[in-house]
């Protein structure tokens, strides 16, 4: 007897000796994800501020020295006041944009261009330029529309990508898919968005997808991890009727038997 309670003895305090490790350990991963989730929180209001004021800043250095000082708030206050460059560059391009839009400022901008059209590499920069910003600024052609998938790089694997526009052109005729029709299609690059490559796809290889460009930008920078949530789980909510619009119900889903069985019923 004497042994047994020496080893119940022993048991309990090794069962003693292990609790605190794991309280320990619930604590240490309490710990971590307090730690997280913080960071989680914290990251992106740290980045998004950073970088507005950086983008603040960037502006604020390039047109502050353009700014007469008699309008510059700092020439009479004893701090300075981010955002005046910023706001400055604003009401000059709202300026440049009136200036131009009426016979007199169209004429100078093309007495401008035919000027940069007799330098050889600066007419080819400009031209790209403009066309670019012209692309990218124009309210007629929105640049993404739809979300596609594609089997890339090879059969078996697929890829997200943005479609821009049909294609058009010497492309689709040289690729021989004019009946069909093609994709001109943004293929992006993770985590980082903004770099890709240009594919044209034919149209019966891309699967349009129904999430949103947006929802498919994050899906691209996060390396997959914030995923959209599928818009064919989701049920439609059940409509209630009323008495009378029930009984209308029932009276149309009868079958013919049952109708026959009625009438018989009444005969």
């Amino acid at each position: 007897m004497p042994k047994n309670t020496n080893q119940n003895k022993e048991s309990d305090f090794k069962l003693l000796k292990k609790e605190p490790k794991s309280r320990r350990g619930n604590i240490g991963s309490r710990l971590r994800n307090y730690f997280l989730t913080g960071l989680v929180i914290a990251a992106p209001i740290s980045i998004t501020v950073y970088i507005t004021w950086w983008f603040v800043d960037l502006v604020d250095n390039w047109f502050k020295p353009l700014l007469p000082a008699a309008y510059n708030p700092e020439t009479y206050l004893p701090f300075a006041v981010p955002g005046v460059g910023l706001l400055f560059a604003i009401i000059m391009l709202m300026i440049l944009g009136a200036l131009t839009a009426n016979l007199f400022g169209r004429t100078i901008v093309g007495f401008g261009e035919r000027f940069l059209d007799n330098m050889p590499f600066v007419r080819n920069l400009y031209k790209a330029l403009k066309q670019i910003f012209e692309t990218a600024v124009s309210q007629s052609n929105s640049s993404f529309q739809d979300v596609g998938l594609i089997e890339y790089p090879r059969k078996g694997l697929y890829a997200l990508v943005f479609v821009s526009t049909r294609t058009q052109g010497e492309v689709l005729t040289r690729a021989g898919h004019d009946k069909d029709g093609m994709y001109s299609v943004f293929l992006p690059t993770t985590p980082n968005p903004t770099s890709g490559f240009l594919l044209f796809v034919p149209k019966k290889d891309v699967e349009i997808l129904d999430m949103s460009v947006e929802e498919a930008a994050k899906m691209v920078i996060s390396a997959g991890l914030v995923t959209p949530s599928s818009k064919e789980g989701v049920t439609e909510e059940p409509v209630i009727l009323d008495s009378e619009q029930a009984n209308k119900v029932r009276a149309a889903q009868r079958k013919p038997s049952d109708k026959q069985k009625d009438l018989t019923g009444v005969q």
